[in-house]
């Protein structure tokens, strides 16, 4: 409950708003809540294109017929999709880096929003596809100490830390120019 998915949604409608052409993907394969957000479907999705290529040596479903228009314009969205049994080892697929490769040449920015790193390995799989990463984290939960680790994780994945965003930050215990 950091605001991960809030944050990802808002600087996708940021870049979108910008002018730039956004896929925002859910990749939270286990608890996906894009779907709620935007008042969408959220099968099929992402699980199902990337099953159906593992299944079948290549994809039997049209990409452009799962991502769907947002209210936003430049902003599209594809789903989770169905929650897989395996989701780490369909985000580490070939037929994922695949998708990947292909949609980020449709896009101008590819945003993905992922599970919490730390608690499983589902982000640290896709980070390793990604071009950078943005860490969010909660004010005055994260220990300094898990931050490392995280930090650590996305090291290990080659995928440069971009940013971190502090957020639910108590803005009342200090003055605009506090410490």
């Amino acid at each position: 409950a950091e605001g991960k998915t809030t944050t990802t949604i808002n600087l996708a409608i940021s870049i979108a708003q910008a002018d730039q052409r956004v896929l925002l993907i859910d990749c939270d394969l286990r608890k996906p809540k894009m779907h709620h957000y935007f008042g969408v479907s959220n099968a099929p999705g992402l699980t199902n294109y990337i099953s159906d290529s593992v299944k079948n040596n290549g994809p039997k479903t049209d990409l452009y017929s799962i991502i769907h228009r947002t209210e936003f314009p430049n902003l599209s969205l594809l789903c989770a999709g169905s929650i897989p049994p395996n989701p780490a080892e369909l985000l580490g697929s070939e037929p994922m880096a695949e998708f990947l490769q292909q949609i980020s040449r449709d896009y101008d920015y590819v945003i993905i929003d992922t599970p919490p790193l730390g608690s499983v390995i589902d982000s640290a799989v896709i980070a390793d596809e990604c071009d950078g990463s943005i860490i969010v984290m909660e004010s005055g939960v994260i220990s300094y100490r898990f931050a490392q680790d995280v930090k650590g994780q996305l090291e290990k994945c080659n995928c440069p830390i971009l940013g971190v965003i502090l957020n639910k930050v108590d803005m009342s215990k200090q003055g605009y120019y506090g410490k």
